[in-house]
């Protein structure tokens, strides 16, 4: 019963705004993926990343952003898969994160840039709950964009400054995956 109660919420108030949301959408190993605009800060070409040592293999390191330390994910790598292949449309996509005064940036490895969509409330699915290639709550949901499918991330699941650093710390105790 609850349920239904809270899916009755959800969707109106998902139909109380009805009004598009905009998205920068980047091509990820053939796939296409989607971030809400507001966390984008900035586009950079790839360029030169400082390796840390004996960190998991989605971080690739840190680079200088006009004085400050921003470290750099490799997202093909932070969903299971291979680390990305460089080539002359890879990007990194600043993104920033937290809430008030805990602010942080992150560099985030991608294929291509494509555009910024918006794309109306009422064409996004939940996610799927199965068969997606990456973790169920890095997805935010499924945006209806001309006949196809774009994954919109959920960019606090899918950076989160919590769980990264505790893989970190995992990986850098040497307590990662070799026991598992």
């Amino acid at each position: 019963m609850s349920q239904n109660l809270t899916q009755s919420k959800t969707h109106l108030v998902g139909s109380a705004d009805a009004s598009p949301q905009q998205y920068l959408t980047f091509s990820l190993g053939g796939e296409v993926f989607a971030l809400g605009i507001l966390n984008v800060k900035e586009i950079i070409e790839f360029g030169n990343i400082t390796e840390i040592p004996m960190m998991p293999a989605f971080i690739r390191g840190v680079i200088n952003l006009r004085g400050a330390v921003v470290p750099v994910i490799d997202l093909s790598a932070r969903f299971g898969g291979p680390a990305s292949t460089v080539s002359r449309r890879t990007c990194i996509v600043i993104v920033e994160l937290g809430e008030g005064e805990e602010r942080q940036d992150l560099g985030v490895i991608v294929d291509a840039v494509n555009e910024v969509l918006e794309i109306p409330r009422s064409e996004i699915e939940p996610p799927p709950t199965f068969g997606a290639k990456i973790r169920a709550d890095f997805i935010q949901g499924m945006g209806k964009v001309e006949g196809h499918f774009v994954i919109i991330l959920n960019v606090d699941r899918v950076l989160s400054p919590q769980e990264i650093t505790m893989l970190a710390s995992m990986s850098s105790n040497g307590t990662g995956s070799e026991e598992d």
